[in-house]
């Protein structure tokens, strides 16, 4: 009777190690990382916040070709605070450079944290990048007989070479956007070349009916 009393203590024991092991086995199953049967342990997936951080060569392409190009357009709209005569050219100027500026330090601050060049000179106040007449290669962009022109002009004449000059560069940086929407990666880089072609789209239209009033 003893000994039939031990083997039942015995294999009750047994069954207690047994569950404690499998339950042990279960909560490691939660960790982060997984064996995949050859010992070796793999990662999880990269987060969508990580992912969303990747980039490719377009949207180093992107932000290395729109700041530039926003800095001509930025320097478009400071001559005009001193060489428009139209109040609504003023006011269309004073909102560009408002908008543009910040975009510029967003686009230099990636390519400082992507280990990339950030452009420094300012087109059409040299020839770097350049043609031999001055012209250059991105979309829209004055040459420099173009920002000397505009530079030596004033009044209602400056007002027209303004509007014209500046819906050809917006209408330039509608096209890079477009190109960054459609193979770029990163998606902030993707959502700002969105609403580059959102509110210029827009400048556009009014500066076109500026020049119709004109």
């Amino acid at each position: 009777m003893t000994s039939t009393r031990s083997l039942v203590r015995r294999a009750a024991l047994g069954v207690t190690a047994v569950t404690a092991t499998l339950v042990l086995a279960a909560c490691g199953n939660g960790d982060a990382s997984s064996d995949n049967g050859s010992g070796t342990k793999t990662s999880a997936p990269a987060s969508a916040e990580e992912s969303a951080g990747a980039h490719n060569d377009q949207d180093v392409d992107f932000a290395q070709g729109m700041i530039p190009h926003h800095q001509q357009a930025v320097q478009m709209a400071q001559m005009a605070q001193s060489r428009a005569s139209s109040a609504e050219v003023k006011d269309l100027a004073s909102r560009i450079k408002k908008a543009q500026a910040p975009e510029i330090e967003t686009m230099s601050g990636w390519l400082k944290a992507w280990g990339e060049d950030v452009p420094s000179s300012m087109p059409g106040m040299d020839h770097g990048g350049h043609g031999d007449d001055g012209s250059s290669d991105m979309p829209g962009m004055m040459g420099t007989e173009d920002m000397d022109q505009l530079m030596e002009a004033s009044g209602h004449d400056f007002d027209t070479m303004f509007l014209t000059m500046m819906i050809e560069h917006h209408e330039g940086a509608v096209d890079m956007a477009a190109t960054e929407k459609d193979k770029g990666r990163r998606g902030p880089a993707k959502t700002l070349a969105d609403d580059i072609i959102t509110a210029q789209t827009v400048e556009i239209e009014e500066m076109n009916e500026l020049l119709d009033k004109s």
